[in-house]
Order: C-alpha cells, then structure tokens, then sequence
C-alpha cells in the first residue's frame, strides 16, 4: 500500500507541480484547495488525483478535511504545507486585514494542518511535514511585511517542531523556493521579469517542477536524517 500525501493549495502553480510528482514517485496524493473549482476539476480530470475543498485559515475546516482524506484514502503519512496568498502594500498603507489575512493562511494555516495530523503521526512513529517558505522569508521584501514576517515565522515553526518530531520518526524541513516561473510571476512584465533575473546567478527562473523535486526527496526514505532543515532553491539570488 502507498503512502498517503497531502499537499495543500495543490491544484495549481507549484502546488500541482508538487501533487503530480508525488503521484509519479508512487504515493496517493490528496491535492487541497480554496476556492477555484474550474481549476480544481481540470486537475482531477488531467491527473486522476482527488482534490478537497477547504481553507487553511480555518482550523475546524482543516480538522475537518483530514478527516475526509483520512476517510477515503487512508491516514496521511506525508503534508506538504504549500498554500499561501499575498496582499501586498507598502507597510504605510497595509491594513490590519491585509495583515491578518496572510498571517491566517500562511503562518496560523501551517499550525491548522499540521497540528490534526500530529498525533497520528507520532503514534504510527513515521510522518514527513514539508513546509513550502519564500525566498522573502529569508531575506525580507518591499511592501511584504506581512509575508516575509509569515514565511519567516514557517521557518521557525520547522526548527522547533523538527526537535519535538525527530524520536518519534517524523521529520520536519522547509523550503525556501526564489522566483518559479508560475501564472503569477510570468504576468508580470517582460521588462520587470529580466530585471529579477538579473539578479539570479543561474541566469533563470525556477520551475515549479525544481520545488517539487526537492519534496520528492525529503519525503522519502533516503531523507530520513534530515530534520530542521531550510533548503534554499533560489538558483543563487539569496545565500544562507
């Protein structure tokens, strides 16, 4: 019987990049998603996964989907936690609901997912928690208080849960991905996307497919040693 995963915000970008490599790796993949129903029903069409509505800003609604994943599938051996928002602004100009909102999905979300799965992991002495950072987390970004300070928060939240993980067979790590050429990075203008890359030393934005690989491995057996680790795959932009 495969492993079972889950991957949140895995319908689209590097979301479904991830899903689809898991899947060709050999696990049962369980892609979650918000709110695009259009999107989630051509990837279930294209790739035989299943996809589950829920929003990672609500506790009880993730308690609750995992449940349902749990139900149809079997219990979740692997959580990719990949679902995140911008609501960019100047810090001057950002509202309290700017704030709150990327702190509800991308930081509080993180616990929202992770925290129902837990036990079960500790009590099956195996689990794989995969947090999806930024780049921007590391490093800080212009009009991005709010994500850099939630992705940063990821991070932290990694370091200390791999400690609490490790001598129950789970292992915690984060990924900080750089620019990865996905819907939203690819509309922006030709002119500003040569300014970003620029800037990388690879001379190339990422791919989603340069995430999910890098999730391939950590949630297998051959990474069972590592735990608390960021890996930074920016092609050179920022280094740690």
């Amino acid at each position: 019987m495969s492993r079972i995963a889950l991957v949140t915000g895995g319908t689209r970008g590097i979301g479904a990049a991830i899903s689809m490599a898991l899947k060709d790796a050999g696990y049962t993949v369980a892609a979650n998603y918000a709110g695009n129903d259009e999107a989630a029903a051509k990837f279930t069409a294209e790739t035989g996964i299943k996809t589950f509505k829920w929003s990672v800003a609500d506790y009880d609604a993730c308690a609750a989907g995992i449940a349902q994943v749990e139900a149809e599938l079997g219990p979740v051996d692997v959580l990719v936690n990949n679902a995140g928002i911008t609501r960019d602004a100047p810090f001057h100009k950002m509202t309290r609901e700017q704030w709150q909102q990327v702190m509800d999905t991308n930081l509080s979300g993180v616990f929202n997912m992770t925290h129902p799965l837990w036990p079960g992991m500790r009590e099956r002495k195996f689990g794989r928690i995969i947090n999806i950072s930024s780049i921007n987390g590391q490093k800080g970004q212009f009009g991005q208080a709010n994500y850099s300070a939630a992705k940063a928060g990821d991070i932290g939240f990694t370091k200390a849960l791999a400690q609490e993980g490790a001598r129950a067979g789970i292992t915690v790590n984060v990924i900080c991905p750089g620019y990865i050429a996905t819907e939203m990075v690819m509309a922006v203008p030709e002119k500003v996307r040569e300014s970003i890359i620029a800037t990388i030393p690879v001379g190339r934005l990422g791919e989603p497919e340069d995430i999910a690989r890098c999730v391939v491995f950590l949630a297998s057996d051959a990474a069972s040693f590592i735990t608390g680790s960021t890996i930074t795959a920016n092609g050179g932009q920022y280094l740690t």
